[in-house]
């Protein structure tokens, strides 16, 4: 009985072994090649259990997520300007066929670092060729945005014979050397100093011609009011005249009276004025007879 139970569990651990060495999984982040005897024999693309023989076939894996290479030291390239920018850039990547992958970057010695530095080397030569076509400004600030999309169009292109992928290619940041800043700085001082005065010159003229037509505008008032005034005067002394007539034509001789004490109030209004005239003048004929003036 002993016996039979020994053997019962020796067949129990060689079939564990068996299964052991023969099943395997593939994760859904995973790529598996099998190889037989060192050639591929399969390549597995769906997560879950599969198996192998053992002995002749091993399993290696693949991890397709999307990869990060991010170049720890900026790059220095050169615009159209013949300025020198610093470009700080990153990667990333994933593995689509690894049959590819595989066969063009594995079995020459290499692995993902090495299929990083392959693609780095790729955008950074695309990014130099762009840089080199656009100005400091362009690049700091105006064609960011198509130059990271042509240089991963590119650097896709180039490496899908690697198996590999390019899902977006990143610029972080672009700085300028010391000196090119200064220069740069100095430039934009000087560009909006010329903005400012251009402004400040705009805004003058446009005072100058406010006020000119508010000068002009004042001028036409007062000449309106001028006139008003002339015509509401002259229809005053008209309706005085009137009146005089009218009244000189009713009793002439109180008429005649009211003009001359018109003319003693105007004359005798400041005492020390000296009139020096005949007593017997017309001028002082009430004075002699205030009832009949001087008859």
């Amino acid at each position: 009985m002993n016996g039979r139970l020994g053997i019962l569990l020796a067949v129990v651990v060689v079939a564990a072994l068996l299964l052991g060495m023969t099943a395997f999984s593939v994760d859904q982040r995973q790529r598996a090649i099998v190889f037989q005897l060192g050639e591929i024999k399969d390549v597995i693309d769906k997560p879950g259990l599969h198996f192998k023989w053992p002995l002749i076939q091993n399993v290696r894996f693949f991890d397709t997520r999307i990869l990060t290479w991010d170049d720890p030291e900026p790059q220095s390239f050169i615009t159209i300007e013949n300025k020198p920018v610093l470009v700080d850039a990153f990667v990333k990547w994933r593995i689509v066929d690894v049959r590819k992958y595989y066969v063009s970057v594995v079995q020459g010695g290499g692995d993902e670092i090495a299929a990083a530095r392959r693609i780095t080397q790729t955008v950074t030569g695309l990014l130099r060729e762009e840089f080199g076509k656009r100005t400091v400004h362009d690049v700091v600030s105006g064609e960011r945005h198509d130059i990271m999309s042509t240089v991963r169009e590119k650097v896709d292109v180039d490496v899908r014979s690697l198996g590999i992928q390019v899902v977006d290619v990143r610029i972080k940041r672009v700085d300028l050397p010391e000196q090119v800043s200064v220069d740069v700085y100095r430039r934009m001082e000087s560009e909006r100093k010329r903005v400012a005065a251009e402004l400040r010159s705009n805004g003058a003229a446009e005072a100058e011609k406010i006020r000119a037509d508010a000068d002009k505008q004042r001028e036409v008032i007062i000449a309106q009011a001028y006139r008003e005034a002339q015509r509401i005067k002259g229809e005053g002394d008209a309706r005085a005249a009137a009146i005089y007539a009218r009244a000189f034509s009713e009793n002439p001789e109180f008429y005649a009276f009211y003009r001359s004490l018109d003319a003693y109030r105007a004359s005798f209004k400041n005492k020390n004025d000296v009139i020096v005239l005949d007593p017997n003048s017309d001028f002082f004929k009430y004075f002699k007879n205030p009832a009949r003036g001087g008859k």
